[in-house]
């Protein structure tokens, strides 16, 4: 017959922040009905007991346990103890878990505007300074755009040689968002440009006289390679014309018109012209006179010239300095002792091939 004891409780201190300790304890039931066993049962606190009899017993029926001593055994000592640490350290990992919130990436933006007109903006230089530094070209358009921008104030300055720049330069102020028409006025810088050529071959170049026309006017004399030009010129449209006496040119001029560079490759062909003559023979005046004078127009019945360098003493006279191709008028008149000329001979007309 198993002795009586008493029950026995294990308790744990508890530690804060950790789950209520469990109490183990036990309780004898004997086998009759007035001796009991030893069952270990799980308490939270408040006494209530089973008790266990014969087999005739029923449940609820009050059994009568005896003094007796009684030991627990370790594994289920150690159970109890095992669980209430377990229990306890998971509590407390889950209270010491912390979180925090990452702040966003920081955003990046745009800046960008147009430089007009388009001759000056296209390849304009733009340089950013302020909250970064950076630079680019704008394209054919005239347009550029700077990105990764942060936030912040920026000066924009664009530049091209020849050009000036309305405004200089501007600020603009980056703030959580592109920004867009940063825009700027080209103006072309007071400049003078330069027309030049050749005339070929060299023989027919050399010496001949080159007018300028148009927009300006000029005159030169190319040099004995036929070179030539004219500087000091501003933008507009201009007509070149070579000359030499005994030589056509082809063209017989060029148009020629500057924009903003120079223009270079004005070039003539001279072709040797075949000598011509005219011969010029008259009836002798039936007044006492001193000698003739010669005139001669490519328009007929006005607008004479004189061709001889000195009165002419006889009826005969040659014009060795007409031009192929040209059709000429001529009159002669008769002067006295006192100067007194007299008025025009009939027209007489020469057509030089």
């Amino acid at each position: 017959m198993l002795p009586k004891m008493r029950p026995l409780r294990v308790r744990r201190r508890t530690r804060t922040g950790s789950l209520p300790v469990l109490k183990l304890a036990s309780q004898t039931v004997s086998s009759s009905p007035r001796h009991g066993y030893s069952t270990p049962r799980v308490d939270s606190g408040a006494a209530w007991s089973m008790g266990l009899g014969s087999p005739h017993q029923r449940l609820g029926q009050p059994t009568f346990p005896r003094k007796s001593s009684f030991r627990v055994r370790p594994a289920l000592l150690m159970t109890g103890l095992i669980t209430s640490i377990a229990l306890s350290w998971g509590c407390s990992g889950i209270a010491s878990g912390n979180s925090s919130t990452q702040p966003p990436p920081p955003q990046a933006y745009n800046l960008s505007g147009t430089i007009s007109p388009a001759a000056g903006g296209n390849a304009a230089t733009v340089t950013l300074s302020g909250a970064a530094s950076a630079m680019t070209t704008a394209n054919s358009s005239g347009s550029y755009t700077f990105t990764g921008l942060a936030n912040g104030t920026y000066a924009i300055t664009p530049s091209h040689t020849g050009y000036t720049f309305s405004p200089t330069s501007q600020t603009a102020t980056v703030s959580a968002a592109n920004v867009t028409g940063i825009n700027f006025t080209d103006i072309q810088q007071s400049a003078t440009y330069t027309i030049s050529g050749t005339i070929s071959p060299a023989a027919g170049g050399n010496g001949a006289t080159v007018i300028l026309s148009g927009a300006a006017g000029a005159t030169t004399v190319a040099n004995v390679s036929g070179s030539y030009s004219f500087s000091g010129l501003a933008n507009g449209t201009y007509t070149v014309t070579p000359s030499n006496t005994g030589y056509a040119y082809s063209p017989a001029s060029n148009n020629v018109t500057i924009n903003a560079a120079n223009v270079a490759g004005v070039n003539f062909t001279a072709t040797v012209q075949q000598a011509h003559s005219v011969a010029l023979s008259w009836i002798a005046s039936t007044s006492t006179v001193s000698g003739y004078n010669v005139y001669r127009s490519t328009v007929s019945g006005t607008q004479y010239a004189k061709v001889n360098s000195s009165l002419v003493g006889g009826l005969a006279y040659t014009d060795g300095t007409v031009l192929g191709g040209t059709l000429y008028y001529y009159v002669t008149t008769a002067v006295d002792a006192s100067g007194n000329e007299s008025g025009n001979s009939n027209e007489v007309s020469a057509n030089i091939p």
